[in-house]
């Protein structure tokens, strides 16, 4: 007879005592009645790799992954899909039955699925995005909009190395801005997506002109913390539609819950109002 063995998921980085993944999962978890659990743990970048060599011996069958181990995962997996090597980082890992690691990356199915929720009407297609910040999550966003076919992707960082670099690897669709000129790529833009942690709560305010949004455009902001950010606040004033972070934190969640747990969880009201309180 084959022995039960509850499985085990969770979410290593440092810091991670923040994360929301933890009461997310659990809210699922629990909807679902599977004895499973879920653990926020920090993890050291000079323990990462002896981490997922423990894990599965303890009962994990896989993990999300978030800063700073993100993008050094890729070289520790085994099997890689598609999208993660193109975004060049990972956020949830499979322990196959078969010992090999899979790793993938998620966010940009969590960003456009969060848009399709809260901007149904939205398309990628006929007009530019505007796209602040060129970090691992600007990544997968740049890969997502190219996927949903945008024409171009007009970028601005505060390090415009950074941004060059993003736009070395994925093409011509992409215009770099210098950080003093980002206020001039939001004219003309339909889709205009905040992928730093500018505005978030205890990081410095997003400082970049908003005159030139319009109020045709969908804005997004990955920030969660506050829900509604100052360009947030902005967009909605003038009449844009709005579509904040939590979401797509809950949508990039969904997949890798299937695959660890064996049902494909519901993305709803409930679960987001049991990740805010």
């Amino acid at each position: 007879m084959t022995q039960f063995k509850i499985p085990l998921a969770g979410v290593i980085g440092t810091p991670i005592a923040h994360s929301r993944s933890p009461r997310l999962h659990q809210h699922w978890l629990r909807r679902y009645g599977i004895q499973g659990y879920y653990i926020p743990m920090d993890v050291a970048s000079d323990d990462l790799e002896a981490a997922l060599e423990t894990l599965p011996k303890l009962g994990f069958v896989g993990i999300n992954v978030t800063i700073p181990h993100k993008e050094r995962i890729l070289a520790l997996a085994d099997v890689v899909s598609d999208r993660a090597a193109v975004i060049g980082a990972a956020n949830t890992i499979v322990f196959r039955s078969d010992g090999k690691i899979h790793a993938d990356n998620t966010d940009g199915y969590g960003f456009i699925e969060n848009l399709k929720q809260y901007a149904p009407d939205w398309t990628a297609k006929d007009t530019p995005a505007a796209v602040i910040g060129a970090g691992g999550a600007a990544r997968a966003i740049a890969s997502a909009l190219l996927d949903a076919g945008v024409p171009e992707i007009r970028l601005s960082n505060r390090t415009k190395t950074r941004a060059e670099a993003l736009r070395q690897e994925f093409g011509t669709k992409i215009t770099v801005y210098d950080w003093v000129q980002a206020g001039n790529m939001f004219e003309g833009a339909g889709t205009i997506v905040n992928t730093s942690s500018l505005g978030m709560e205890g990081k410095p305010q997003l400082r970049i002109p908003l005159d030139g949004i319009e109020k045709t455009a969908v804005v997004t902001d990955l920030v969660y913390a506050p829900l509604e950010t100052d360009l947030l606040a902005h967009a909605r004033a003038i009449g844009c539609r709005t579509v904040d972070g939590l979401g797509m934190l809950l949508h990039q969640a969904a997949p890798g819950f299937e695959r660890w747990f064996g049902v494909r969880p519901a993305v709803d009201e409930d679960l987001r109002q049991a990740v805010l309180r």
